[in-house]
C-alpha cells in the first residue's frame, strides 16, 4: 500500500509524497540550499516526538515554537528574532496550517527592510520586497486542510486593527514539501473532519469562482471528489493511512487550485476569526451552506457537475446542498456559528471587512457589505431560509 501512495510531484512545487518520507527532511534541506534552519512549529507540537526527531535529525537546526492558532505579527516578529540571533539561512515550517503560514512569513521577511503590512496583497505591492531577501522554506504539514505547503501567501493576523491580512510573494512557495502521512495520524477526529472541510472549502470556492482557469476547475474537482471518499475514512479510523494520504494531496490540491480565487465563506470566515478566534477549518464549514444558498442560482450548473463528480444520488443544487449539510452532521460539525461562541454584537464590522477581503472578489455573486453582514447574521442564528432574502 504506502508504495502505491508514493510520489514526486513537481506541481506546483517540488513535492515529496509517502508514508515515512519525513526521513528525507535533512536531504530536502540540503536541496533548498538550507544548512542552518529555523524549525518553526506550532505551541502544541514543541514537545511531541516528531518535532524531536526532526531537529535531531537536522545539524545546527534550532526550534521556534511560538506559533498559535490564527498566526499573528508577534508570532512572525517572535519567530524573526529567533532567525536573526540565530544566524538562520532558512526556514523547516512544520506544523498545521498556522505554523506554515508563520513560517514562510518569518522567511520571506528575514532580509526585508519595509514593515510586514506593506506587503500585503494588494495591487502590485508584492513588487515592493527584495527577492534577494527571502529565504528558502522547506514545508512539512501535520493538517489535511489549508495546503499553505504550496501557497504563495501567509494569512497574518493583525492584532491592532484586529484584521487578517493576506500576506503575498511568488517566492514564499516552499522550495521543498514533504507530505508524509504518518505524520497526520495523532491528528483528533474533529480536527481531522475541520481541516478536512477547508480543504473542500477551498476546492469548491475555487471551482465556482468566475474566470477561466479550467487548470484550476480540474485541480479542484478532483480534489473534491478525494476529499468526499477519503475524509469520512479519516474521521473513522485516524490510522487509516491511505484516507491520511488521500486527505494531504487533497489539501494541497486545494491551495493548487484557489489561486484562481475563493469567495464569500472565506470573506465571511477571515473577519470572524480574526474577532473571535476561531478555528478557521471549523468557521468554513460551518458558514459554507449559508454562501452555497446565497449563491444558488448562479453555481446550478457548478454544483450539478459537482453532484456528478461526486456520483452523489440525487444530482444538481439539491442533491449536493443535502450532501454538505448530511456531511456537516457526520462528522460533527456545529450548524451555527453561535454554537461556538460567535455573536451578532459586531455584525456591521464583519460585514465590512468581508467585503474588503480579497477573497470577496471571488464570489460567482457580487457582493457587498450589507448582504455578507446578512449572511453571517444566518450563520449566527443557523437560519439558512433567512439568506434567501439577502440576495
Amino acid at each position: 500500500m504506502s508504495n502505491t501512495l508514493r510520489g514526486n510531484w513537481n506541481y506546483p512545487t517540488t513535492i515529496w509524497a509517502g508514508p515515512g518520507r519525513i526521513a528525507e527532511l535533512a536531504e530536502a534541506c540540503f536541496r533548498a540550499g538550507i544548512k542552518r534552519p529555523l524549525i518553526v512549529t506550532d505551541e502544541g507540537l514543541v514537545k511531541s516526538p516528531m518535532i524531536e526527531r526532526a531537529a535531531a535529525a537536522l545539524k545546527d537546526a534550532v526550534l521556534f515554537g511560538g506559533v498559535r492558532g490564527n498566526p499573528a505579527s508577534s508570532h512572525v516578529e517572535a519567530g524573526l528574532r529567533a532567525y536573526r540571533a540565530g544566524g538562520h539561512d532558512g526556514v523547516v515550517a512544520f506544523g498545521g496550517g498556522s505554523a506554515l503560514d508563520a513560517g514562510k512569513a518569518v522567511a520571506f521577511m528575514s532580509g526585508q527592510a519595509r514593515p510586514l503590512w506593506d506587503f500585503e496583497d494588494v495591487g502590485d505591492w508584492w513588487t515592493r520586497a527584495d527577492p534577494t531577501g527571502i529565504a528558502p522554506v522547506v514545508a512539512v504539514p501535520t493538517t489535511a486542510g489549508t495546503g499553505s505547503e504550496v501557497g504563495r501567501a501567509s494569512v497574518i493576523l493583525n492584532e491592532e486593527t484586529h484584521q487578517k491580512k493576506i500576506i503575498f510573494h511568488p517566492q514564499m512557495m516552499p522550495r521543498i514539501v514533504i507530505l508524509d502521512a504518518e505524520l497526520t495520524v495523532g491528528l483528533p477526529r474533529a480536527v481531522t473532519a475541520a481541516t478536512g472541510i477547508d480543504a473542500f472549502v477551498h476546492c469548491f470556492e475555487a471551482f465556482c469562482a468566475p474566470g477561466f482557469h479550467p487548470l484550476a476547475d480540474g485541480v479542484a474537482l478532483e480534489g473534491m471528489r478525494l476529499i468526499h471518499h477519503y475524509l469520512p475514512r479519516a474521521c473513522a479510523d485516524g490510522k487509516d493511512i491511505e484516507a491520511r494520504a488521500q486527505m494531504l494531496a487533497a489539501a494541497s490540491m486545494g491551495a493548487t487550485a484557489f489561486q484562481k480565487g475563493l469567495g464569500g465563506v472565506h470573506a465571511i470566515a477571515h473577519p470572524v476569526g480574526s474577532w473571535f478566534n476561531t478555528h478557521h477549518g471549523l468557521t468554513n464549514a460551518i458558514i459554507l451552506p449559508y454562501v452555497m444558498t446565497f449563491n444558488r442560482h448562479a453555481i446550478a450548473e457548478k454544483a450539478e457537475i459537482i453532484s456528478r463528480v461526486l456520483n452523489l444520488p440525487e444530482r444538481g443544487f439539491d442533491g449536493f446542498f443535502a450532501w454538505v449539510l448530511q456531511m456537516r452532521r457526520e462528522l460533527g460539525v456545529p450548524h451555527s456559528l453561535a454554537e461556538i461562541g460567535v455573536g451578532t454584537g459586531n455584525a456591521a464590522v464583519i460585514g465590512s471587512e468581508a467585503s474588503l477581503d480579497p477573497s470577496a472578489s471571488g464570489n460567482p455573486v457580487p457582493v457587498n457589505a450589507t448582504q455578507l453582514e446578512h449572511i453571517f447574521r444566518a450563520a449566527v442564528d443557523g437560519r439558512i431560509e433567512a439568506v434567501v432574502s439577502a440576495r
